[in-house]
């Protein structure tokens, strides 16, 4: 099964952003040889603008954000289905960093973030395996209550 149609199985669909997404001074992904560096995706939606936003340990519990999370991780591999066309051509997800709104003493940023990575196994299979991070921080783009960076490989 294609990866998009596992997504599509797992309530997720890939949509193309936008067209009236506004130009910003950086690239959404830059491919170096077969390696694809993705910029930021936070917790939204790219056709509403509607920001999940919050701070996990004041506002937000755990169960919440991980959702956010794998919103997040759809967004991102959105950008990456935009761009190639066909995720069939991710050879291998390498890294993801994992961004997490948190008041000062949240300390489970591991546990939002295995969502996302969970995700990458659901629908990539053991090249979803990655290397990653997950790290707490003050606030994030329109208060987001997660932001989640890929690294991909890809056939060429």
């Amino acid at each position: 099964m294609k990866p998009e149609a596992r997504l599509e199985a797992l309530g997720y669909e890939l949509k193309s952003p936008s067209p009236t997404t506004p130009r910003k001074p950086y690239e959404a992904l830059v491919q170096v040889g077969q390696i694809i560096y993705g910029s930021g995706n936070t917790s939204m939606d790219r056709h509403t603008g509607e920001v999940f936003a919050g701070r996990l340990g004041a506002e937000m519990e755990v169960e919440q954000a991980q959702e956010y999370a794998r919103k997040a991780t759809v967004n991102a591999l959105t950008a990456i289905w935009t761009y190639l066309g066909d995720l069939s051509q991710v050879r291998r997800i390498v890294r993801m960093t994992g961004y997490v709104n948190s008041a000062p003493d949240f300390v489970r940023q591991a546990e939002v973030i295995n969502a996302a990575s969970e995700l990458l196994l659901e629908v990539f299979g053991e090249r979803g395996r990655h290397a990653r991070s997950a790290i707490g921080v003050a606030q994030l783009p329109g208060g987001a209550a997660v932001e989640v960076e890929l690294i991909v490989e890809v056939d060429t």
